[in-house]
C-alpha cells in the first residue's frame, strides 16, 4: 500500500538548492534511512515530508486517512507537563482521554474522597475501555522504562536534555502512525538502549523515516536507502551495506560517462579549431553538438573531507587516575578507579545514561576534582577535549574567524604549513560558506566546526564525549582514518557501536559503581557478557531446587502427604476462588461512583487474581508430577 508520493519536490535555502525534482513513494513496510553531510539538507527534507515547511515545489499526495508521526532532532516541551502528559500530548480521541484519565487519577490521590474525581474517573474508565486505551497506556510505560525514565510524574522542565529527548522518542513511537518520521533518534541514549530501539523499529508495522548516524543501526533497520548529495536525491534498495556498493557503482558510471564527455568534447574541439565552416545543416547541427556538450554540467566527484593536523610532542607520563571516586547528588557514581593512560591507548567508555562517563571525562581533563583518589596529568600533555556541548560559540562571529580565534595556521604530519582557510576547505566549508555567521550553520555544521578548532590546537591526547552526535557518516568515516594515524591518546565516550569497534581497543564499562576493563571493541565486550549471561543461566539450572532432583529419578517419585492432599482439593479451590472473582466483579459494576467502594474491591480483585494465578501454577506442577509417578510406576 503507497502511503505517500513525492512528485516533483524541490527546496532551497537561499541560493542554495538543497533538492530538487525529488518523485518517489514510500510504501507500508518501508524503512528508509536518510544519508548526506551535514548542511545537505537531510533534516529539512523530513521538515518537509512531515508537512512542517513547505516545499519551493512540487506536492506531496498523502493516501487517505494516512497518519504521520515526526520526531524533530531538537523536540519541543512543555517545562510544567509532567512525563505521561508530555507523552500523550497528542490531540488523537485515544491520547486525549489517556492524558485525561491520568491527570484525574492523579488529583483523585491528592484529594482522596474527592466525589468530583471519583464521578471522572469512573467515566474516563469507561471511555478508556471504548478506546481500548488500557493496552496503549501500559505499552507507553513499558517504552518509557525501556529508554530509562522510571519517573512518570516527574516534571519535564526539571529533566535533562537527554532525558527529555528519550520522552519525545516514547511519544512518537507510542502514537499510532502510518509513516514514523525520526531525526537523530539514536543521540542520548545508550548502547543498550540502542539495541532495544533497532529491534523495536526492526518489527515496526508502519513505514519509518530517519536519519541517523549510527552505521550498524542502519544496516539492521532500514531496506531502502536516501542519499541527499549536492542538490540532488538519490534512492537506493537494501540497506547501509547494499548502499555503500550501490553508490560505489554509481560514481564508477558517472566517472566513465564524464570521461566519454571528455574525449568527445576534445575531438569537437580539435574540428572546430581547424575552422569548421557552418555552410551546411549537418556542420551547424555537429557545432550545436560541441556547444551542448560544452555546457553540459559534469557530475562533480564527492568532496573528500581531509584531517590533518601535527600533535605536539608527548612525553613518557600522560594521565595517572589512582583511586579515583566521585559522588553526585549522593549517588556514587564510581569509586577506587585506577588507571594509567599510555600514549597510544584507544579507549571507549560505555555504560548506562548517567552513569558519569561525561564525569570521568571531565576529571582525567582536569575540570572536575576527584571525591576521593587522585588524577595526576603529565606536563607535556596538550588535551583535545571534543564534549558534547560544542564549547561556547559566538553566534556573531564568522566561520573563519572562529577557527582563527585559535590559529592562523597548523602544520600538518608531513611538514606543511596550511592556513585556516584551508584547513575550513579540507573540512568541507568552502570560501563563500566560510564568511557565514555561525549563527547561521546546521547542528551538524557547528559540531564539524567544532571538531576542526579542536584539531587546530594540536592536541596529544584526544577526549571525545559522544563524537557521533550529530556528525555525518562521511565526517565520521574521515575521523576514524585520522584517528588511526593519530600520535597521542585517545579515551571516547560513545553509543555509537560501529565507531567504538572501528575505533578502540579496550572497553572501560560502567558497572554498578565499579569501572571494568574489557579488551578489545564493544562487540568482544557484547560477546563477553552474553557469555557470561549464558555461564550464569547454566550454573542457576545446576543448582536447581532438590524438588527438581527428586523428580529425575523416575521410580523414587512419589507425592509427600502435603502435595497428596493438595492434589487431591486443588479444583475445588480453584473452583471457589474463580466463583469468588465473578462476585467481586459484579459489585464493582454495581459500585457506581463510589470511589472508596470501588478502591476496596479493586484490591480485592487483584488479591484473588494473584491467589488465583499462583494456584493455576500448583495445579499444573502437581497433575506433570502425578503423570510422571504414574509412568515410573509403569516402568
Amino acid at each position: 500500500m503507497m502511503i505517500l508520493s513525492l512528485e516533483n519536490l524541490s527546496k532551497s535555502y537561499g541560493e542554495r538548492v538543497l533538492f530538487a525534482d525529488v518523485s518517489f513513494g514510500i510504501e507500508a513496510g518501508d524503512k528508509i534511512g536518510v544519508i548526506g553531510v551535514n548542511g545537505a539538507g537531510k533534516s529539512t527534507f523530513l521538515k518537509v515530508v512531515a508537512g512542517l515547511e513547505p516545499p519551493d515545489g512540487g506536492k506531496l499526495v498523502w493516501a487517505s486517512g494516512a497518519k504521520v508521526e515526526y520526531l524533530p532532532q531538537n523536540p519541543e516541551f512543555e517545562p510544567d507537563a509532567t512525563v505521561l502528559e508530555q507523552v500523550f500530548r497528542s490531540a488523537s480521541p485515544v491520547m486525549r482521554v489517556i492524558r485525561d484519565y491520568e491527570a484525574a487519577l492523579a488529583a483523585a490521590q491528592r484529594e482522596p474522597g474527592e466525589p468530583r474525581w471519583q464521578d471522572r474517573l469512573v467515566r474516563l474508565g469507561q471511555e478508556m475501555d471504548a478506546q481500548h486505551a488500557w493496552q496503549l497506556e501500559s505499552e507507553a510505560k513499558s517504552i518509557l522504562t525501556k529508554l530509562g525514565i522510571a519517573d512518570f510524574t516527574a516534571r519535564v522542565g526539571d529533566l535533562s536534555g537527554g532525558q527529555r529527548k528519550r520522552i519525545a522518542l516514547a511519544s512518537a513511537l507510542i502514537n499510532p502512525a502510518d509513516l514514523l518520521i525520526l531525526d537523530e533518534p539514536t543521540n542520548h541514549i545508550d548502547n543498550d538502549t540502542v539495541a532495544w530501539l533497532e529491534e523495536y523499529l526492526a518489527s515496526y508495522r508502519g513505514a519509518l523515516l530517519m536519519i541517523t548516524h549510527d552505521r550498524y543501526f542502519l544496516d539492521r533497520v532500514s531496506n531502502r536507502t536516501i542519499e541527499i548529495d549536492k542538490g540532488r536525491i538519490f534512492t537506493y534498495t537494501g540497506n547501509y551495506s547494499d548502499f555503500l556498493q550501490s553508490k560505489a557503482e554509481r560514481e564508477e558510471r558517472e566517472a566513465a560517462s564524464e570521461h566519454k564527455r571528455q574525449s568527445l568534447l576534445r575531438k569537437e574541439l580539435a574540428w572546430i579549431q581547424r575552422g569548421a565552416q557552418a555552410r551546411s545543416t549537418k556542420q551547424k547541427a555537429r557545432i550545436e553538438r560541441f556547444e551542448a556538450l560544452r555546457d553540459q554540467e559534469a557530475a562533480a566527484p564527492d568532496q573528500k573531507l581531509a584531517i590533518e593536523a601535527a600533535s605536539t610532542r608527548l612525553g613518557r607520563t600522560v594521565i595517572e587516575l589512582d583511586g579515583v571516586g566521585k559522588t553526585y547528588a549522593g549517588q556514587t557514581l564510581f569509586r577506587d578507579f585506577t588507571y594509567t593512560v599510555l600514549r597510544h591507548d584507544r579507549a571507549g567508555i560505555i555504560g548506562p545514561n548517567g552513569s558519569g562517563k561525561s564525569t570521568l571525562l571531565n576529571l582525567i581533563a582536569g575540570r572536575l576534582a576527584p571525591d576521593s583518589g587522585t588524577v595526576r596529568i603529565g606536563q607535556t600533555v596538550k588535551i583535545g577535549f571534543f564534549s558534547q556541548e560544542s564549547g561556547e560559540m559566538d553566534d556573531s562571529l564568522r566561520v573563519i574567524e572562529y577557527i582563527q580565534e585559535e590559529a592562523h595556521h597548523v602544520s600538518t604530519a608531513d611538514g606543511q604549513t596550511i592556513s585556516a582557510s584551508q584547513m575550513l576547505e579540507r573540512f568541507l566549508f568552502p570560501p563563500h560558506l566560510q564568511w557565514t555567521p555561525i549563527a547561521k550553520l546546521s547542528g551538524g555544521e557547528r559540531r564539524r566546526l567544532f571538531l576542526l578548532r579542536i584539531l587546530m590546537g594540536a592536541p596529544n591526547v584526544l577526549l571525545l564525549d559522544e563524537p557521533t552526535n550529530d556528525l555525518d557518516v562521511q565526517t565520521l568515516t574521515v575521523l576514524e582514518d585520522y584517528l588511526d594515524s593519530f600520535p597521542g591518546a585517545v579515551l571516547v565516550v560513545s553509543h555509537d557501536r560501529y565507531f567504538l569497534d572501528r575505533t578502540v581497543d579496550k572497553v572501560f564499562a560502567f558497572e554498578d559503581g565499579v569501572i571494568n576493563q574489557y579488551p578489545g571493541g564493544y562487540s568482544d565486550y557484547a560477546e563477553r557478557r552474553r557469555e557470561a549471561a549464558s555461564a550464569t543461566a547454566k550454573e542457576e539450572k545446576r543448582d536447581e531446587p532438590p524438588r527438581r532432583e527428586r523428580e529425575k529419578g523416575a521410580k523414587t517419585l512419589k507425592f509427600t502427604f502435603a502435595e497428596q492432599k493438595e492434589f487431591a482439593e486443588i479444583d475445588g479451590v480453584i473452583a471457589n476462588v474463580e466463583a469468588e472473582l465473578r462476585a467481586v466483579g459484579k459489585a464493582i459494576e454495581a459500585a457506581g461512583s463510589d470511589f472508596a467502594r470501588l478502591q476496596e474491591l479493586m484490591k480485592t480483585q487483584q488479591a484473588l487474581e494473584a491467589k488465583l494465578e499462583h494456584l493455576l501454577e500448583r495445579w499444573t506442577y502437581l497433575n506433570e508430577l502425578a503423570e510422571k509417578i504414574e509412568k515410573a510406576q509403569l516402568i
